[in-house]
């Protein structure tokens, strides 16, 4: 914040206080307004919540009235909220926007706060005999549904459209993972997260983020200049399968101490300190050896999933996870540019054609994975692909780290960014339609 000194010279420092104040107070209520209402009309429209805190987000974000903009999203905002600020603020509009861009920082970790609960709660919810035993099947999946998006999409955008061999490696790296968070909410809201469909599909979107990262490492790599080197790739590789290996052993053994101490615990909100204790020394865990913190988030779930508190862990994370992950997702939201979707514009034309092809790349190439497993039990196969669709924030983590390399030019970050928004989308509705007609999961093959 090495602008403070200079502000505070010039305004007060109460002032400042009180800008600061209003803007994250303000943040939050358009977020919550916005997103409490956009839900309650999907829910009568028989879709899920989560698209309609999508929708909140583009609505109050970049592409609609700017009143709550990530800073990199290289929008202003809106000029009649930055004069509101100013005017109850006593400062001026200058000075609201740069306060606001200084202290974005704490809506994103309020969001992560969301991401992290939400992915503890799939862990602490999945049958970890179940999870244990669609392994092979979750490995299928997520392994097909990274080869095939990565190789089609990097082999035609190199061939047909003549895209640089660096800037479309990318691009199909950024078709591979899954967003676990928006594919857990959506099979959670729809009660298939303890299916075997729901079972294969966490699985395999766990396993699709370490091969996410792996590829990830590879392509910055090749991005920044540097010569590619074998060693760092394998030594994350081993990271990832011992941490999994690690987390499924506690799952056995530590739900029995971690009873112990919350037994013992007397103040109030035992269960849910302890819990997030567990939580953040898994993310941190996670993060120190190179994974994603997701990931570990994901993991203490699981680890906590065998505890007899498991109730009242539940109890005391869904209302942080219904408050912090709408943030989330309302953010994902905030920060798409939807005039890329003007075809009008000549500059546009290019990036839509090339977005047309990464879009039907993307969702075939996981839809396709559904058929890759085999399995005794009849399972619905267009639902294991449907739910690993949505690249979500994963995919606008790859497109950022593109566009700050430098190395994707205005159209290609169009294209990538249209796949990011067209699966993303489509995910939850399709999930909808295809589970909400049916009682029970159709058997389509074995």
């Amino acid at each position: 914040m090495d602008f403070l000194p200079t502000l505070l010279m010039e305004v007060g420092s109460h002032q400042v206080e009180v800008t600061e104040t209003l803007i994250g107070v303000g943040r939050f209520l358009v977020i919550f307004v916005a997103a409490r209402f956009m839900a309650e009309l999907m829910v009568r429209l028989q879709l899920p919540t989560i698209l309609g805190e999508l929708v909140a987000g583009v609505i109050i974000g970049a592409s609609g009235l700017h009143l709550v903009v990530p800073p990199e999203a290289q929008a202003q905002l809106s000029g009649a909220l930055l004069g509101l600020v100013g005017s109850l603020g006593g400062v001026t509009p200058d000075t609201v926007s740069s306060l606001y861009n200084e202290t974005f920082s704490s809506l994103q970790v309020v969001a992560e706060i969301g991401l992290f609960s939400l992915l503890f709660l799939t862990g602490l919810e999945s049958e970890l005999d179940e999870l244990v035993a669609v392994g092979i099947q979750a490995g299928t999946v997520a392994f097909t549904g990274v080869v095939l998006p990565f190789a089609l999409g990097t082999a035609g955008l190199y061939y047909v459209f003549h895209v640089p061999f660096i800037p479309a490696v990318f691009a199909g790296a950024a078709m591979t993972a899954t967003s676990i968070g928006i594919t857990a909410s959506v099979f959670g809201e729809l009660q298939w997260l303890k299916r075997k469909e729901g079972q294969i599909v966490i699985g395999a979107a766990v396993l699709d983020d370490i091969l996410g990262i792996v590829i990830l490492a590879v392509v910055v790599s090749l991005a920044g200049g540097g010569s590619f080197t074998l060693g760092p790739v394998v030594k994350l590789c081993v990271a990832a399968v011992i941490f999994v290996a690690v987390a499924l052993v506690l799952s056995r053994f530590a739900a029995p101490a971690f009873d112990w101490v919350v037994d013992h615990l007397k103040a109030p909100g035992d269960v849910a300190v302890a819990s997030f204790v567990v939580l953040t020394l898994c993310c941190f865990a996670a993060q120190a050896i190179g994974l994603e913190a997701a990931l570990g988030a994901f993991a203490a779930g699981l680890i906590l999933s065998a505890s007899k508190h498991t109730h009242d862990i539940e109890a005391a994370v869904k209302p942080l996870v219904a408050l912090f992950a709408t943030v989330f997702f309302v953010l994902i939201g905030t920060g798409m540019d939807l005039s890329v979707l003007n075809p009008f514009d000549p500059a546009n034309r290019e990036g839509l054609v090339v977005a047309l092809f990464l879009l039907v790349v993307a969702v075939a190439g996981k839809v396709a994975a559904g058929w890759t497993y085999t399995s005794k039990e009849p399972t619905n196969r267009l639902v294991v692909g449907l739910g690993m669709m949505p690249r979500g924030e994963v995919g606008l983590i790859f497109l950022g780290l593109g566009t700050q390399a430098g190395i994707l030019t205005p159209a290609l970050e169009a294209a990538i960014l249209l796949m990011v928004i067209g699966t993303t989308f489509l995910a939850p509705v399709l999930l909808r339609l295809v589970i909400g007609g049916q009682a029970e999961p159709a058997a389509q093959t074995t």
